[in-house]
């Protein structure tokens, strides 16, 4: 599967929103992420759809790959649904009933992820790997930008890979937190297939310098 750098807008300069993307997109982005916390489910308080409205407003075409770290999801599924999302992930425990927020996202004509946490167990898969698109392995707890990456991930990531394979699913395999060019190819090599990275892009001096060197380590892995 082709490998996505996805920036992480919660490190961009909200000020110039719609420059900062076309930026990072011309730079070789290839998706942009949404990271929505609603100060309940996670201790922060970002962006609603209305940003992402916005974004598709000002001309943005990109896939647009929404992360609700929120509860609950079903009214948030619907509400970027229509706003022009592309991927719409979420996490189990944010859902009285997953199954059903899973297939409302695939029902509004997006495609439907699942959120795991670094203490979330992945017996979730066992049920459901069936009605997904995506799985997005957090490498950090969720709740803030420019967190370390957690190194025992990487065995999370390994084990998703097999799950994935066995599937014979087109399932893409995120993975979020601390992404940076010198720990990429490992994460890369674990079996991750979709990056997405905030600060390590959004602070770097050089956009275009940053994405192109993740996807070097990315071909080396």
């Amino acid at each position: 599967m082709t490998p996505f750098i996805a920036p992480s807008i919660l490190s961009a300069d909200f000020a110039k929103l719609g420059e900062e993307v076309n930026a990072v997109l011309d730079a070789g982005a290839d998706i942009i992420h949404f990271d929505v916390m609603d100060n309940r489910f996670v201790p922060n308080l970002t962006i609603g759809p209305l940003v992402c409205q916005s974004l598709r407003d000002f001309g943005v075409t990109a896939p647009i790959d929404v992360h609700l770290m929120a509860e609950p999801v079903d009214n948030l599924i619907l509400d970027f649904a229509k706003a022009g999302a592309t991927y719409v992930s979420f996490h189990p425990e944010a859902s009285r009933h997953v199954h059903r927020s899973l297939n409302l996202i695939r029902e509004k004509g997006c495609k439907a992820g699942l959120v795991f946490s670094p203490g979330t167990p992945l017996t979730w898969l066992e049920h459901l790997i069936d009605d997904l698109d995506l799985i997005l392995i957090m490498s950090v707890n969720p709740g803030f930008g420019g967190q370390s990456f957690i190194e025992s991930s990487l065995a999370k990531i390994q084990s998703v890979r097999e799950i994935i394979d066995k599937s014979g699913h087109d399932i893409r395999l995120e993975v979020d937190g601390g992404v940076k060019i010198n720990n990429i190819r490992e994460i890369a090599a674990a079996g991750a297939d979709t990056f997405v990275a905030g600060s390590a892009i959004f602070n770097s001096d050089n956009y275009s310098e940053t994405i192109s060197a993740m996807k070097a380590e990315i071909e080396l892995a």
